[in-house]
């Protein structure tokens, strides 16, 4: 249910992007708007991206084998950088257009470009709630950089309302500068594209590095071990994002005079109680080492 809920969620952003982008590009053409067509050009990179996160949540979903025997977890974490370095080209294109848009005579503005945006942004912000919602339920990385691919694109959209609306009071008015609003507001969304960008690269680099889960989860984990009356003390513990899963190292010391039953037995124990505590764990290995008397108690 979570990996059909997961891909519906993937096909409905695939069709939109694909709609909003010949939507965008089109009356962006027609009625000469820059903020316009440099979100749509953004929507064709985003139907590229959205096409990534798909295939990677497919490839995820499948299960461990013998030349991945950690799963395909990390297909997912790909896709997130794919669509980062994407939206990093999508603002640094939107920039280029805008200011070249500035050394032209402004464009006559058009309410069917102020409608095309501000249909885009509706239509994004509710993509958005409904991508990020499901990817955070299901700790997806490519729903939830597809969720943020949303996001940008709200920005865009605000940009462009903004933006265009700037430049038909402009024109009604005369004033000059607000003539100019459409590759204005193209610019400033561009900040917060990149922005976005930059977050999403460094989640993913920091996943593909296998960093160390946030602190707050290691002392999560480290609570859950030593709940556990049989360790004596924590050796080691840590933890790294595989995708859309964990997957966690412990070393614990027990007492030395444990039979090799009993050591398995503390073994699963210490798994079924993190994976039952922490229900994105996908794997605990646990290594024992003999604890003495002497050793004293940490």
């Amino acid at each position: 249910m979570k990996n059909s809920s997961s891909l519906i969620a993937l096909w409905i952003s695939l069709i939109s992007n694909v709609v909003l982008t010949v939507l965008k590009v089109v009356v962006g053409y027609l009625f000469n708007s820059q903020v316009l067509i440099a979100d749509g050009i953004h929507n064709a990179g985003d139907v590229i991206a959205t096409f990534a996160a798909l295939t990677s949540s497919l490839v995820s979903k499948k299960p461990a084998d013998k030349d991945h025997p950690y799963g395909h977890g990390k297909a997912e974490v790909i896709a997130s950088a794919i669509v980062a370095i994407i939206l990093i080209l999508a603002a640094l294109l939107m920039v280029y257009k805008s200011v070249e848009a500035l050394f032209e005579p402004a464009a006559e503005a058009s309410i069917t470009a102020l409608v095309a945006a501000f249909v885009s942004l509706i239509w994004k912000q509710g993509l958005y709630v409904y991508c990020i919602g499901l990817g955070k339920a299901q700790n997806s990385k490519s729903l939830i950089a597809t969720a943020n691919d949303h996001l940008a694109d709200v920005y865009a959209s605000i940009a462009a309302v903004v933006g265009i609306g700037a430049t038909l009071i402009g024109e009604r008015y005369d004033i000059p500068f607000a003539q100019y609003g459409d590759p204005i507001a193209g610019m400033i969304v561009s900040y917060f594209v990149l922005k976005l960008a930059y977050q999403m690269g460094k989640e993913s680099i920091g996943v593909l590095m296998e960093e160390n889960v946030p602190s707050e989860q290691l002392i999560q984990l480290e609570s859950i071990v030593r709940s556990i009356p049989q360790v004596k003390r924590i050796d080691r513990i840590r933890a790294r994002e595989h995708g859309h899963y964990i997957i966690v190292d412990v070393r614990v010391s027990v007492s030395n005079n444990l039979t090799i039953k009993e050591g398995h037995d503390i073994s699963r124990l210490i798994k079924n109680s993190i994976k039952n505590e922490i229900q994105n764990v996908e794997e605990v290995l646990v290594h024992l080492n003999p604890w003495y008397e002497e050793d004293g108690i940490h």
